[in-house]
């Protein structure tokens, strides 16, 4: 076998800094100073780039072809489960729109409201719906763009209100099992899904209930107006009443879908079913045909289908189709290209032992599990604004601390809970990320008027570095599992 070069700590942050140094000149940049919404190069070909500065490592250290495409295979092989359910998720919401799940929970959440708890009612609404869809663009794109128009009739301060939606939405993107951010941090981790999720809950439900009062005392210390039904709120109500046969039944889905969260089956099982439960329902209650069921599956629901059914959908209410168009199988195919792209970096870089050298240089800095906690917190936000990339900044620092976590005595599930509360749920909260521009156009208020009613998002960050250095809710793996920190240490010093 062929001698391999050991490598140094320059040629091992080199694939790391030509990505980082890509990223932050061609996005920071272009978006702060051209403009946010303006920006269109991806982040798939910046990575393939990052993978080929370090394949080309690999191969100066005597590596081969072979040997770089069996480190990203088996890097691939570890998120097929997460591409899988993926998929599963795309058609779960299309069905769950043709069958009229989510319509039917949007329906009665904007029947409910009541302007004196119209914040917490937008926090709890986009909550559910985001933790039944698993999707945070969805829940503040749809319902959460029909309860900013409520907040303006009810002249509710629209900072607030868009605050109480982005915490909501990004409470279900954080813990459900229909959240691709979910499962990406739990796989990259190396952590099963339930366990992260149910590890999450140290973090995510203090948060919640912060948020919760928080809303609540602002609610009612505030002038919230007439107390009429808002006319926007009143035409998508009587357009869905029109468009779906409403009754409980069409809920079954997601209780069938939550039931087997909380019960632990199996996931894509479980996706499945709902998958064909809802299309079970839309035959037989909402009278699509068992082809439209399908397409609905696989491309997702359009508001086409209820023209073949005779209806007249050319005067409906303009949210509508912003609410309904959506899902698919189809739909998580950009996802799921990243995800490739994502593996194939993190495949060629571990090859190389890169992350081996930068880990052991951190280790030199990092003494104590508080400061372990802080280090990736600090990582994961740098990353999160340096890429501009949610998936990215889950990716990077999980490579980059997963064996520290070990070395420390720590399972992997105090990692992927923490790249979560670094990552996931403050993207929103950054001006020039996707997430932050998406939010700010789509709820019309800029991301630095709603962070510091965005609760949710920014409190689990706080909890994750006192349950660091206080050492309450920090899972522990067995001590004969565990190489001493203070070895390693000695070891790389």
């Amino acid at each position: 076998m062929d001698k391999k070069k050991d490598l140094g700590l320059g040629l091992a942050l080199l694939p790391i800094i030509s990505m980082l140094v890509l990223l932050v000149l061609l996005v920071l940049l272009v978006l702060l100073v051209i403009g946010y919404g303006q920006f269109g190069l991806r982040i798939e070909p910046l990575l393939l780039v990052s993978a080929g500065v370090a394949a080309a490592l690999a191969f100066w250290q005597g590596y081969n072809w072979n040997d770089v495409i069996d480190s990203i295979v088996a890097k691939l092989a570890k998120a097929m489960p997460v591409i899988l359910i993926l998929v599963c998720v795309g058609g779960l919401i299309g069905t769950w729109m043709i069958s009229g799940t989510i319509p039917y929970m949007v329906y009665w959440g904007l029947k409910l409201i009541s302007p004196q708890y119209i914040l917490i009612a937008a926090f709890f609404i986009t909550s559910v719906i985001s933790v039944c869809t698993g999707t945070s663009w969805g829940a503040a794109g749809t319902v959460g763009v029909a309860l900013m128009g409520v907040a303006a009739g009810l002249d509710v301060p629209l900072a607030a209100a868009a605050g109480a939606v982005v915490s909501g939405a990004y409470f279900g993107d954080k813990i459900s099992p229909l959240s691709d951010s979910t499962n990406f941090a739990a796989i990259v981790a190396d952590t099963e899904l339930y366990g992260h999720i149910n590890h999450l809950m140290y973090t995510t439900l203090p948060s919640f209930v912060l948020a919760a009062i928080v809303y609540l005392i602002a609610g009612h210390s505030s002038s919230v107006g007439s107390s009429a039904t808002p006319e926007k709120v009143t035409e998508i109500l009587q357009a869905l009443e029109g468009l779906y046969h409403f009754n409980v039944m069409l809920i079954l889905p997601a209780v069938l879908v939550l039931w087997g969260a909380i019960a632990k089956w199996p996931v894509i099982p479980v996706m499945l079913a709902g998958c064909v439960m809802a299309i079970v329902i839309a035959v037989a209650l909402q009278g699509f045909s068992l082809n439209q069921g399908f397409e609905a599956l696989i491309d997702g629901f359009n508001l086409s289908m209820f023209s073949a059914q005779g209806q007249n959908v050319s005067g409906i209410v303009s949210d509508i189709p912003r609410l309904l168009n959506r899902g698919g199988m189809f739909s998580m195919m950009s996802t799921i290209l990243l995800v490739f792209c994502a593996f194939a970096f993190a495949g060629a870089l571990t090859l190389t032992g890169a992350l081996t050298v930068i880990i052991n240089r951190l280790l030199k800095m990092v003494h104590t599990t508080g400061q372990l906690i802080a280090a990736t917190v600090a990582t994961t936000i740098l990353v999160t604004g340096a890429t501009s990339d949610g998936k990215l900044a889950i990716l990077v620092p999980a490579e980059l601390f997963k064996d520290a976590y070990g070395r420390m005595g720590l399972d992997t599930k105090n990692l992927s809970r923490t790249v979560e509360d670094a990552g996931t749920v403050i993207e929103p909260l950054i001006p020039w990320t996707a997430a932050g521009i998406y939010m700010a156009t789509t709820l019309g208020v800029s991301t630095l008027e709603l962070l510091p009613w965005a609760i949710q998002c920014y409190a689990a960050v706080f909890f994750a570095l006192i349950y660091g250095f206080t050492g309450f809710g920090i899972a522990k793996v067995k001590p004969d599992n565990v190489v001493s920190h203070q070895e390693v240490q000695r070891e790389t010093a």
